[in-house]
């Protein structure tokens, strides 16, 4: 995965680090940081404080704390005026020492909302007023490629939405220039054999459903209508082709999505089918029937959900 239309970046920081946040943190940003665990890693930290003073220390907004030695934990805290609060302990252990991770922090008005790898993994209610924050520290045994600043989906301009630091991904453009729900976007090279969409989103606190539809141009056909709906758990697929709908598909090993929380959907285009992946698993394959998929060039989101990214690659 890259990381997409960053307003702020870092390439390959010498650990540690320490980076000023151009303009601090707003609701809606995300923090996505990309490197891998040492085989020997005892912990690491990623520390989002109010400024970078060293004595006295400046306070940390958000400190986050894998530690692989004995049992296995993620810790969280703040620091304010060199004492650190009280410990929030997660016993459990996203990262494997030796391999990659991408670790994703979203920033929200009143808690910062923590994935790695695709899964949501822990919440964290503010304690220092986020205003404050305009720090990235990041210490301990960990290799990090690339850091990006994504600005939340209202805040994304033309121009910057077509910068990104993988030069394969191409994001797909609305014609606002926006990712605000109900959302409608082109896309920039029709779909074809090889190639897939990837959608990062959020569900609603409450959420009742949301759909991801793949429309054919020139018309009222809808390739692909992938409508999870949360309250029932149960994830429905379809075509409405010639101004009629299709046999639903339910079948589902287990039910991906949680209202309040982070995904990512990936829909890939093989030779037979839509290959679908939420959270780096996947999910379901559903058989094509609109046969020339270079007729699909548009991509609709509905519901309840805030969209947060999406691109074609």
């Amino acid at each position: 995965m890259s990381i997409s239309n960053p307003r702020q970046t870092f390439l390959n920081p010498m650990i540690p680090f320490a980076g000023t946040i151009l303009g601090g943190l707003v609701p809606g940003e995300m923090l996505l940081i990309q490197g891998s665990v040492p085989s020997d890693a005892d912990r690491f930290q990623v520390d989002l404080a109010c400024g970078g003073s060293v004595k006295p220390r400046a306070d940390v907004a958000f400190h986050f704390n894998p530690r692989f030695q004995r049992k296995m934990c993620v810790v969280c805290n703040s620091l304010q005026k060199e004492r650190w609060g009280r410990e929030e302990i997660l016993h459990q252990m996203p990262f494997a020492a030796g391999a990659p991770f991408e670790l994703i922090v979203l920033v929200l008005k009143d808690k910062f909302k923590v994935a790695v790898n695709g899964a949501h993994l822990l919440e964290y209610q503010h304690r220092l007023e986020l205003e404050r924050v305009d720090t990235l520290l990041i210490s301990g045994k960990v290799k990090v490629e690339a850091v990006g600043v994504v600005p939340s989906a209202s805040s994304v301009s033309p121009a910057a939405s077509r910068t990104s630091l993988d030069s394969e991904m191409n994001p797909i453009m609305s014609s606002s220039g926006d990712l605000s729900v109900p959302f409608r976007g082109e896309l920039l090279k029709a779909l074809s054999v090889g190639r897939s969409i990837t959608i990062k989103g959020e569900t609603r606190e409450g959420a009742h459903s949301f759909c991801v539809n793949l429309r054919v141009s020139s018309s009222s056909d809808i390739a692909l209508h992938l409508n999870p709906r949360l309250k029932k758990e149960v994830f429905v697929r379809n075509s409405f082709l010639l101004k009629s709908w299709g046999p639903e598909e339910k079948t589902l090993a287990s039910f991906p999505f949680t209202a309040g929380q982070y995904f990512e959907m990936i829909v890939l285009c093989d030779s037979q089918h839509f290959r679908v992946a939420v959270n780096g698993v996947h999910q379901l394959d559903y058989k094509y029937r609109v046969r020339d998929l270079s007729r699909i060039t548009q991509l609709e989101v509905l519901g309840d959900v805030t969209l947060l990214d999406v691109k074609i690659s």
